[in-house]
């Protein structure tokens, strides 16, 4: 079993405080010359059938990317669960994929390698991870899922749980390795976006 590229619609998550960015929409800091969800959207529009973001602040500017925007179902930031959920809603194909949007150079074939991984194990999620010194980390905004689990997240949100490898082990979840962690990098950080910045040029030695 495959699953088709149209059978999947891609969400880039963008509707967290950015409080380690000091309270800044992270989506909409500038890397390159183009904001941050916008790098993400770009790289994962070639690997899903359709996509969406989801945000919470300036809405406009993230809909002038020319996608579908959806505000999280529930208040008060509720983290990714609330993201995927807003996700899930609107998603008319049969699986989605999140990422965050703070990871612009994330694989080119991600999609595709959870979307085997799932279907080989006959999983309802299939999740990213990578090596980190030694021990496997899982990348949890990097993932897979079926769209039939909406009404599990729903009444596990609205149990007030927010945590989101308590909700993923209560569903058949299966890890993908990717072996590059530098993909995976992510700008929590001002510092950390300006680490993904090109290094300036260096002058001529005379």
């Amino acid at each position: 079993m495959t699953i088709a590229i149209d059978d999947i619609t891609g969400l880039v998550l963008a509707g967290g405080r950015g409080s380690r960015m000091g309270g800044v929409d992270k989506g909409l800091q500038i890397h390159r010359g183009m904001p941050l969800a916008q790098h993400a959207l770009l790289r994962l529009q070639p690997q899903v059938g359709r996509a969406m973001v989801n945000a919470n602040r300036n809405l406009a500017a993230y809909a002038s990317m020319g996608v579908p925007v959806w505000p999280d179902p529930i208040e008060d930031y509720a983290g990714p669960l609330a993201g995927w959920l807003a996700g899930l809603e609107h998603c008319a194909t049969p699986y989605l994929v999140t990422v965050p949007c703070d990871t612009p150079g994330f694989p080119t074939d991600l999609v595709a390698r959870l979307a085997t991984a799932l279907a080989a194990a006959d999983a309802e999620i299939a999740m990213a991870a990578t090596p980190e010194q030694g021990v496997m980390r899982r990348q949890p905004v990097f993932c897979l899922l079926r769209r039939a689990l909406r009404e599990s997240l729903v009444a596990y949100l609205h149990a007030g749980q927010r945590k989101v490898d308590r909700w993923t082990a209560q569903h058949r979840c299966v890890e993908v390795v990717f072996d590059d962690g530098a993909a995976f990098f992510n700008a929590n950080t001002l510092a950390e976006l300006q680490q993904l910045q090109p290094a300036p040029p260096q002058a001529p030695q005379r």
